[in-house]
């Protein structure tokens, strides 16, 4: 299993990134209703854009904006609340309004901070002010937080993301999950209605991305609710993580590169494209089904082979709305979900033989596809 690298979790922007990048902090997890106990899934992100044109005020920018051509530049709070009434609040800031810590995750923007222990704040966008302005891309609605963080299980890229990879700038996009399974507790409240967080049943995670753009297609899947089918105990030191898509690499796309973690009661199956040595391959495939979005991913290297099949509710996920660095929205149906559900199936090899370990019932998992000027539903065959 990968050691913390809490590193990663600084800010990024500098140099080029500084002119043209972007960095973003996302936290998401399960909260219940303080009076009914009914369940809700929410999403915290933290995100930055191209600070090093920007000013005391947020910059808008980009197609509807009065700056069309230019480049936008902001610090942007972005709540995702999904399920029967899902929006996304966003709450902006001038760049040079933004006091981050240089040598750690501590980031203060719009009366929000974050940190690798705690988070707090608040968004309220009123239903005129969300009117008055599109170039907020914000639906309206009040949200307030008080978290503790302790992030348990976590995952590196590996060299993909090292400091000489970082400095050569090789990845379009860059990826770290210091947190896979993360405990969260404390509270949130939507709209006057308060919710509680416990770390027993908050299913949380943590990442962070940042670079010059986004990737497509774009995958992520992620869960710490696994359920033994074989056992019927639930597994306390596990997490599930894939994410990837189609990686540029000095400009240079490479396609159907996924990369796949699953920790299981302490032993860690890493599947990497970027370590040779592991003959690691990840296949995908993604539908649009009548009422479900369903993701398929088979994962094998030379010692196991991992199986996943998922499901989340379309009624219950947003379209997630990202702005790149250069101001354009390439990904106008990015399905964007936090309470997903399904099965795992873990595999040892051996010579050209797969051994059942566990099936693994899913649950509570986030979840997300979408690809470049997408208009029609998604049907992507499994991935070879």
């Amino acid at each position: 299993m990968f050691a913390a690298d809490p590193g990663r979790n600084r800010f990024m922007l500098r140099g080029a990134l500084a002119r043209r990048g972007y960095d973003w902090w996302w936290h998401n997890f399960t909260a219940r209703h303080a009076v009914t106990g009914v369940e809700r899934a929410f999403s915290i992100t933290f995100f930055v854009t191209n600070p090093g044109s920007g000013g005391a005020e947020p910059v808008f920018a980009g197609a509807g904006t009065a700056n069309p051509t230019s480049r936008p530049a902001y610090g942007l709070v972005k709540i995702g609340i999904w399920g029967e009434g899902g929006r996304q609040l966003h709450r902006y800031s001038g760049t040079r309004a933004i006091k981050i810590a240089p040598d750690r995750l501590d980031i203060e923007m719009a009366g929000c901070r974050l940190s690798e222990t705690a988070s707090e704040g608040e968004v309220l966008v009123t239903p005129a002010d969300a009117a008055a302005h599109p170039e907020w891309a914000s639906d309206a609605g009040r949200f307030r937080w008080q978290l503790s963080i302790d992030k348990q299980i976590h995952y590196s890229v590996g060299a993909g993301a090292s400091a000489p990879a970082r400095a050569l700038n090789l990845f379009e996009m860059y990826w770290h999950a210091e947190g896979i399974k993360t405990l969260y507790s404390g509270w949130v409240e939507l709209d006057g209605e308060r919710y509680e967080v416990t770390p027993d049943s908050s299913f949380g995670y943590a990442d962070k991305n940042w670079g010059r753009d986004f990737t497509s297609p774009w995958l992520w899947l992620a869960s710490s609710d696994l359920v033994s089918l074989t056992t019927g105990r639930r597994l306390e030191n596990s997490a599930l993580e894939i994410g990837g898509g189609r990686p540029r690499v000095l400009g240079v796309a490479l396609p159907n590169r996924l990369l796949a973690y699953f920790a299981h009661e302490g032993r860690g199956y890493d599947f990497n494209f970027s370590k040779p040595w592991q003959r690691a391959e990840v296949h995908f495939g993604f539908e649009e089904a009548e009422s479900d979005n369903i993701w398929r991913v088979v994962a094998e290297n030379r010692e196991a082979r991992l199986e996943v099949d998922l499901a989340c509710r379309r009624a219950d996920m947003l379209q997630v709305r990202y702005q790149s660095p250069d101001g354009a929205r390439r990904h106008p149906r990015l399905w964007n979900g936090g309470t997903g559900r399904g099965e795992l199936r873990l595999f040892h090899r051996k010579g050209g033989t797969h051994r059942l370990v566990d099936r693994i019932a899913i649950g509570h998992a986030g979840c997300e596809y979408g690809e470049y000027d997408a208009t029609g539903p998604y049907r992507r065959q499994m991935s070879s």
